[in-house]
């Protein structure tokens, strides 16, 4: 299953196409809907919980030993980082796992700037919910708390295999250590 879904400032009619793409996803599908929640559903309560700050709702697409600590980091991340808009780009769904392309539009309250951010996400469909396994940066600009794709000759190409979990890469520091990292250095660079 393919799909793409803008969610944003569009009101009633982002809220109607999200139905209709629902709706025609579980028909493209050819088969009944398993019982419980969708992954459109999931994709929309995690981006949409990432978004409005709404991070307890956002941790409930994780797995349960993850939650906590995902919170913790995107309470302090939250304090900078803003969340603006999201789209969800690709869907390829094969039966209870799916790898999604989102992009992330995004701004650093210090810095003012926008940013978009495209990032590779690894769902799996774990009972009734669908779970956030795995996000990586997949091209624009670093952004914090999302983790670096593995460079090649590394552990493993971080299109094809697990190394970065949501609880290193979403919901973990790596990012937003790498990103002040980033800015230290910047800030050296530049001098008094």
């Amino acid at each position: 299953m393919r799909t793409s879904q803008r969610h944003g400032g569009r009101g009633v009619f982002s809220r109607f196409a999200l139905a209709a793409a629902l709706a025609l996803g579980a028909t493209a599908c050819g088969s009944a809907p398993k019982s419980g929640e969708t992954l459109m559903e999931s994709l929309f309560t995690y981006h949409e919980g990432i978004r409005w700050q709404r991070f307890a709702a956002a941790a409930g697409r994780l797995p349960p030993d993850e939650r906590s600590h995902f919170i913790d980091e995107w309470d302090e991340r939250s304090r900078d980082l803003k969340v603006t808009d999201y789209e969800i780009v690709d869907v390829v769904q094969r039966g209870d796992e799916a790898t999604v392309q989102v992009k992330i539009s995004w701004y650093g309250d210090t810095e003012g700037k926008l940013h978009d951010t495209h990032a590779r996400q690894s769902w799996q469909r774990r009972g009734k919910t669908w779970i956030l396994i795995d996000e990586v940066r997949a091209r624009g600009p670093q952004m914090p708390g999302l983790t670096e794709p593995v460079a090649d000759g590394a552990a493993g190409d971080a299109a094809d295999g697990p190394g970065v979990t949501a609880a290193n890469g979403a919901g973990g520091t790596a990012g937003l250590d790498a990103a002040k990292s980033a800015d230290g250095a910047k800030a050296a660079d530049e001098g008094p």
